[in-house]
């Protein structure tokens, strides 16, 4: 099965291809609940002049289209690039820094390309053509063009001109020599030919090439300036590219002559296998096309022409880029045959626990209080949780806990279609896709999604949930397949002949991953913070395809997933074993792989950060989460191993949050499982994108070479009714009614109070029988516990498990609120402020 992606800008059309692979659907998402509505940053009106939406926004080019239109893009890569009034601004950085955290070459400026004539008027450019990859634009007056083909990977920036006089402005610094002849500020010096090199003050080295004998002045205006100019005007094509090394001239020399004016992305499939292929436009014999690669595409290529690393190179904040020759890139992946479950089955040591847990949290869902969404995000991330309670009940025989989560996830997902909802869905106009209707003219709302920032997060969870009720429920699929299509083709739209929706949105194919950032704060500086979730989305999108589509759009979500998971453990993941002079290690610096894991890779910066949290833990399991079946591809031994050492500080510290502790473990569990089961039994909050059920699940079904069981014995806190007696003295606790306090002050069984001790995973409630009030812990941990909740929450759950060094029988107790342990104060009182289990006191349960 074959597959092609091309798309060109026509005046008459926005868009014209070809593709096997038809759209998903196209139908008017008109008939979405929040109706239609325009962001508060439309595209800057003249650069798609002529052209009608759908527009990309996320890819590397935003900024040139998002208002203002001048902001810093990403590429072409290995450049840098403006499109300002009067011309094309570009540089390639040569300041590279480490702060400790991140690794960082920011902007650089070197040269302005324009023409004579062209007045400054910021209207005066246009986009006359895009691609998956390229985009072309066009600076205009009268009759004299300048058109820019700005092609990622292609050292030389290209520029073909019609009637006009070529003008390069000197962006950093003076020009000192101009074909080995030296300026002194205010001189001039003319030369003809093909060929010319200019260095400026400081201290950068570009080479000149015209496709045409042309002849070239170079002034030094002053300082910190200058300019190159034609002699008149000229009709034909200029090609500039620094030249980092002397020893580089000859390669670029021998290959300038032929430029490529965009791509086709292609791609094939076998049962297995994937084969991503780029297939570049030139001028010019394309088997002489030199372009450059990143480390990810050197690691997938087959068959490739790969000159030396020493014959040209750039380092950027991913890793040198080396060259290859030929206008064809066939990239090969092996795709995951994992969809909704794990290859392999639960061990039986762990299925007790397993199904405890999956009864209790499936008790939970109670339709009639499932959740009125109330943003995208987070209602995704629980929801899409949730839902995994049903494919888990569903691999183990439970076909009767399956209904119930089903019946939860229709009646939230319900609200998505009414058009009452407080929180709407809605059809943005002048960019083209779907989003929170609240956000469209606000950035703070949902992240940034009216401005389409992380759709592919938040779309990736909206799959998986519809992809699951689906999976169980044939008629609701029939009644709502074309709603949800709309969030399938907001980020995985395959086809250029799908009128409302850009072609895999948040994908940047040559980047080899996708970038979060929209078009909001004029589409700035590109960057991806969690991984896990960018490889959700197409996890998302291959379970709706599953179920929902055809098999071309399973291979292309699947194809997605699978050099989205690539891209993560090439730029996200950090092994500080590997070489540092390896030719695909993305980070040389032994001090920057020491950080383990990338917390946010952006076009000018890659670092152990995020825009919202600094803890280790954070950092790694944002590149972690959700934990889904399909990553277990993902979380290769060696990064795991590595986390896990990385985290360890904040995993034994009780101040550390446990929902960024378990997926930690969950991910540890594909190297240790056994190591990954007992550290979970520890766990007591999953946060809102992870549950019980699926932390031991997923442990429980890795691979097990040793054969030892996974799960063990794992504790549990006692369950029945007691009677709490305190091992120092013997005293029992005493609570009623009238005294709500919980007091070891009993001397004696018959004045002691009665307890319920019920299951909550990994812990329990404690309820007095009497009053039927549970024993809450304040979070201070400054009052005595008392019985005094009608319904147990957080605060209510202790953890009681048999006390370290202690006679058997006797427990510690650990309350969920603030992860400190129960000691009895002077007066008797049981108050959870103990730091660690040896100041805990030691607790008998007398079976009542």
């Amino acid at each position: 099965m074959f597959g092609s992606l091309l798309y060109l800008l026509a005046a008459s059309a926005a868009f014209t291809g070809r593709g096997i692979f038809a759209p998903i659907s196209t139908d008017s998402p008109a008939g979405i609940a929040g109706g239609e509505i325009a962001c508060g940053a439309p595209p800057v009106s003249s650069f798609f002049v002529g052209l009608n939406p759908p527009f990309p926004t996320n890819t590397w080019w935003a900024p040139y289209a998002a208002p203002p239109g001048n902001a810093t893009a990403a590429g072409p890569f290995p450049y840098e690039s403006a499109l300002y009034n009067n011309g094309v601004v570009f540089g390639i950085s040569v300041n590279r820094q480490f702060d400790g955290t991140s690794i960082k070459q920011p902007t650089q400026t070197d040269w302005r390309a324009s023409f004579a004539e062209h007045s400054g008027n910021f209207a005066n450019h246009k986009a006359t053509g895009f691609d998956t990859q390229t985009v072309t634009v066009q600076y205009f007056q009268g009759g004299a063009t300048m058109t820019a083909y700005l092609v990622p990977g292609s050292p030389y920036m290209t520029f073909q001109y019609a009637g006009a006089t070529p003008l390069l402005t000197s962006m950093n610094g003076a020009i000192q020599s101009f074909n080995g002849q030296t300026l002194a500020v205010g001189a001039s010096v003319s030369a003809t030919g093909t060929g010319f090199t200019v260095v400026d003050s400081s201290g950068s080295t570009y080479l000149i090439y015209a496709l045409s004998s042309i002849t070239l002045k170079a002034t030094a205006v002053s300082a910190a300036s200058g300019t190159i100019q034609a002699s008149g005007a000229f009709s034909g094509v200029l090609r500039v590219v620094k030249l980092a090394s002397a020893s580089h001239k000859a390669l670029l020399d021998q290959y300038y002559q032929v430029y490529p004016t965009a791509v086709t992305l292609d791609y094939s499939f076998t049962d297995t296998t994937g084969t991503l292929i780029f297939d570049w436009t030139t001028v010019g014999a394309g088997s002489n096309l030199l372009m450059l690669t990143y480390p990810h595409h050197r690691i997938k290529l087959q068959n490739p022409n790969f000159p030396a690393t020493t014959a040209l190179g750039y380092l950027t904040t991913k890793g040198w880029m080396y060259p290859a020759i030929g206008n064809q890139w066939n990239m090969l992946y092996d795709l995951t045959s994992i969809k909704w479950d794990p290859p392999r089955a639960l061990d039986s040591s762990c299925s007790a626990a397993v199904l405890q847990g999956l009864e209790y949290e499936v008790g939970q869902l109670v339709p009639s209080q499932a959740p009125v969404p109330g943003d995208f995000y987070y209602w995704g991330g629980t929801l899409a949780a949730q839902a995994r309670l049903a494919l888990i009940a569903d691999n183990l025989g439970r076909s009767d806990l399956v209904t119930p989560v089903i019946n939860y996830l229709e009646a939230s997902f319900a609200y998505w279609f009414e058009s009452s909802s407080s929180t709407l869905p809605a059809y943005e106009t002048t960019w083209g896709g779907v989003i929170d209707k609240a956000g469209a003219t606000n950035v703070n709302v949902d992240f940034g999604n009216g401005y389409y920032n992380d759709h592919h997060f938040h779309y990736g969870y909206f799959l998986s949930v519809a992809a699951v009720i689906a999976k169980f429920d044939g008629n609701w699929l029939n009644q709502h397949k074309d709603y949800i299509n709309w969030f399938a083709r907001d980020i995985i739209n395959p086809s250029p002949q799908d009128p409302y929706f850009p072609i895999t949105r948040c994908r940047d194919w040559f980047a080899g991953h996708s970038w979060a950032s929209g078009i909001a704060n004029g589409a700035g500086s590109r960057d991806q913070e969690s991984s896990g979730e960018a490889i959700n989305g197409y996890y998302g999108a291959l379970l709706w395809a599953s179920v929902a589509l055809s098999q071309d759009y399973v291979n292309y979500a699947n194809l997605l997933l699978t050099t989205e998971q690539h891209g993560a453990q090439v730029y996200w993941h950090l092994y500080p074993q590997e070489d540092p002079a390896g030719r695909d290690n993305p980070y040389p610096e032994a001090a920057v792989r020491a950080l383990t894991t990338m917390g946010n890779v952006e076009d000018w910066q890659s670092g152990a950060w995020l825009f919202w949290g600094a803890e280790k833990s954070e950092i790694a399991a944002i590149q972690i989460l959700p934990v889904t079946p399909v990553n277990e591809v993902l979380y290769d031994t060696q990064w795991v191993e590595n986390v896990w050492s990385y985290t360890m500080p904040e995993l034994v510290d009780p101040t550390i949050g446990d929902e960024w502790k378990c997926v930690i473990i969950d991910a540890y569990s594909n190297a240790n499982p056994q190591v990954a089961a007992e550290w979970s039994a520890n766990i007591t909050d999953w946060g809102t994108g992870q549950t019980f059920t699926n932390e031991l699940f997923f442990i429980g079904t890795r691979p097990n070479p040793s054969g030892t069981p996974i799960c063990g014995s794992l504790p549990q806190n006692p369950y029945g009714n007691f009677k709490i007696q305190l091992a120092s003295n013997g005293n029992y606790v005493a609570a009623s009614s009238v005294n709500t306090n919980l007091v070891a002050s009993a001397t004696s069984s018959s004045a002691a109070a009665t307890f319920n001790s019920a299951y909550v995973p990994n812990s329990g409630t404690l309820m007095l029988v009497s009053t039927s009030q549970y024993v809450t812990a304040d979070i201070s941990g400054d009052y005595a516990l008392a019985a005094i909740r009608g319904t147990a929450s957080t605060w209510e759950r202790f953890t009681i498990r048999q006390k370290v060094g202690a006679s058997s029988g006797v427990y510690s107790i650990k309350a969920t609120s603030n992860g400190l342990y129960v000691t009895v104060g002077s007066d008797g009182s049981l108050i959870n402020n103990g730091a660690n289990e040896a100041a805990s006191a030691g607790f008998k349960f007398v079976s009542a």
